[in-house]
């Protein structure tokens, strides 16, 4: 079976505050094959990890085609145990701004049909964070005018 390795990653300075995600798609080897970082504006830390594992999920989708999905093995990553935890089912979603992501992210799931969400440190989701930081740090830059 073919399988492939996302790295997701969001931040927020100040929480909430102005918030980014970053997304690494890789193959089955750790090859990295496409890299990924938006700004959202205005977000909780949890909520920009959500937005990039949402984003993932959508993404690998339209990357490798809704067919072939099914029938790879898919090995997320994420640094958030929270997101980890109630993507697995072992924590439930009480905060009300959260509660419509995870929903949003369960559905999106759904198609993949061998996917295992797991948590990494910090130091092992150093690609994802930088995205991160680096769509935070254009967004400050444009937002200048002098």
């Amino acid at each position: 079976m073919e399988k492939i390795i996302i790295y997701i990653d969001g931040g927020s300075r100040g929480n909430p505050g102005p918030s980014a995600f970053g997304v690494i798609l890789c193959n089955g080897q750790g090859d990295i094959l496409k890299k990924y970082s938006e700004y959202i504006g205005k977000a909780t830390n949890n909520e920009a990890e959500y937005q990039g594992l949402i984003f993932a999920l959508k993404k690998a989708k339209a990357y490798f085609g809704k067919e072939k999905i099914k029938k790879m093995g898919i090995e997320l990553f994420s640094d958030s145990q929270l997101l980890v935890k109630q993507m697995n089912g072992e924590y439930k979603v009480l905060n009300s701004r959260i509660q419509p992501l995870f929903l949003i992210a369960w559905n999106l799931k759904i198609d993949y049909k061998n996917i295992r969400i797991s948590f990494v440190s910090r130091e092992k989701n150093k690609e994802a964070d930088k995205l991160v930081n680096q769509a935070l740090d254009s967004e400050d830059k444009s937002q200048k005018l002098f």
